[in-house]
């Protein structure tokens, strides 16, 4: 493949780079939209009063241009921080729907954690950059979110 190095060396490159973080939390399932009857009939166990609690483990992936010259799409160091601010400090160990203003008019099931999650990673990361969240509720439930 003779020449095939100028042209991947001209070429931009995309890259992923995925960042893993665990945090605990506790929440209820209850909908301030449905009665009492109706939250137990959807939620089940989850709509304990006293609630339930998880080991969530997040997955956050950037996406973006491979620097030439750094050879990175984003520091790790930074993505890092970035984590930090947005999940570790507002979530972990927290009860979501009393500690996380955001979940006192929104149901915290796992995909509007990860609605959160991705609005507040959008807020402190480089433009455009961010491609997925995805958490692991538990090791069966998993929730994708892009943005959509």
């Amino acid at each position: 493949m003779a020449g095939s190095s100028a042209v991947h060396g001209s070429a931009e490159r995309i890259g992923y780079i995925t960042r893993v973080q665990s945090f605990s939390a506790c929440h209820r399932l209850h909908s301030i939209h449905l009665t009492d009857k109706d939250n137990k009939e959807v939620y089940g166990k989850c709509n304990n009063p006293n609630g339930h609690g998880h080991n969530y483990k997040v997955e956050v992936t950037v996406r973006g241009k491979i620097d030439p010259v750094t050879g990175m799409v984003m520091n790790l160091t930074d993505l890092k921080k970035c984590i930090e601010e947005v999940i570790m400090i507002p979530l972990d160990h927290k009860n979501l729907d009393k500690d996380v203003p955001y979940f006192a008019s929104v149901v915290s099931t796992t995909e509007n954690v990860a609605v959160y999650i991705w609005d507040n990673m959008a807020k402190v990361l480089p433009p455009n950059l961010l491609y997925e969240i995805k958490i692991y509720e538990t090791d069966k439930n998993i929730v994708v979110y892009r943005g959509e």
